[in-house]
């Protein structure tokens, strides 16, 4: 398995950029970061234009194949914020050095983020040792690749038996629908289009019983959050109201409208959303997420890469990576 020095290298060049990151908003716009393919209820205020009018400025979207891009992006300066970033993304950027912060839980989908392994070789959680010598397409550094990690050595496969390719989930999906790779991983509509491939080796409940736990945060370089407070503040309640919205209603016209600006069929994107849980400001203000639960997590997962030689160390602790007075004050909103 030779996968360490390329994510070490990439990590590197992060790390690198961290030191000359700026306030990077223009008075008048905002670059925010964003999946297609991964239908959120933020869909329908970005297409209604309600980001622009609550901040006052014009909000501009990109979209990635990965969070790891995203932090580039950021490190770089050409995004601002990054919605919705895997956790595990954020920690590995952060354990390299990069100043980030979580501002809030963009999404908890232990359903939507697995791996799928090719129907032809008939491998299932009964039978996964037979993972051995197996090739496997992995977005490195992302939720999913934590995911992958834990499966392994929930079913005791060793890593080294393995040929890791680094693969965004599309690629990934592609590969395994060739035959080019025994088993790929991802989330959304690239993990779907694996599951006419292949099957899952266990459900998000049974990831979730070994303690996998599967959430995208919404972050942003620290110096562009502690400078611009009252931008994320608003964006962060506009997220928060479309959340609620969908919540509660669920309209066919919200679907419709997170549907085509995610590029998917409103059947697909219905799917995907059904998986989805998006706590509100008082839960993500709990115990439970930024009142500890969310940093001591980050630790572990963290060790989990250190362990398995994605990265050199973790940090001593991830408290300062998360600001919650931005969403403390979107709550006032």
């Amino acid at each position: 398995m030779i996968v360490r020095n390329k994510l070490i290298v990439a990590l590197a060049g992060v790390a690198m950029m961290a030191g000359t990151s700026a306030v990077h908003a223009q008075d008048d716009e905002l670059n925010v970061a964003y999946f297609l393919e991964w239908p959120m209820p933020f869909q329908a205020a970005k297409v209604a234009g309600t980001y622009d009018e609550a901040l006052g400025m014009k909000v501009n979207w990109v979209s990635f194949d990965t969070g790891t891009a995203m932090s580039a992006a950021m490190a770089s300066g050409d995004i601002d914020l990054s919605l919705s970033q895997g956790l595990p993304p954020f920690v590995v950027a952060t354990s390299a050095g990069q100043d980030l912060q979580i501002v809030d839980v963009a999404v908890s989908y232990s359903e939507n983020d697995n791996c799928v392994v090719r129907s032809e070789l008939e491998i299932d959680k009964d039978s996964a040792a037979e993972l051995a010598g197996k090739k496997v397409a992995v977005p490195l550094g992302t939720a999913a690749h934590y995911g992958f990690l834990k499966q392994m050595d929930h079913f005791g496969v060793p890593l080294d038996s393995l040929t890791i390719v680094d693969m965004a989930p599309a690629e990934g999906q592609a590969a395994l629908a060739q035959g080019a790779v025994d088993m790929a991983c991802g989330w959304g509509g690239a993990l779907n289009r694996m599951k006419e491939s292949g099957d899952i080796l266990l459900t998000g409940a049974e990831k979730e019983e070994i303690g996998i736990l599967v959430f995208d945060v919404t972050s942003g370089a620290s110096d562009f959050v502690a400078e611009n407070g009252d931008t994320v503040a608003k964006f962060l309640a506009v997220t928060a109201a479309a959340n609620e919205e969908w919540q509660a209603n669920q309209s066919a016209d919200m679907l419709a409208a997170i549907a085509a600006d995610a590029g998917m069929s409103e059947e697909d994107a219905a799917a995907s959303l059904a998986t989805f849980v998006f706590p509100n400001v008082d839960e993500q203000l709990s115990e439970k997420w930024f009142g500890g639960g969310a940093q001591e997590f980050m630790k572990g997962v963290a060790e989990v890469f250190v362990e398995a030689g994605a990265i050199d160390a973790a940090k001593d602790s991830y408290e300062a990576n998360v600001n919650t007075a931005p969403l403390e004050t979107a709550g006032t909103m």
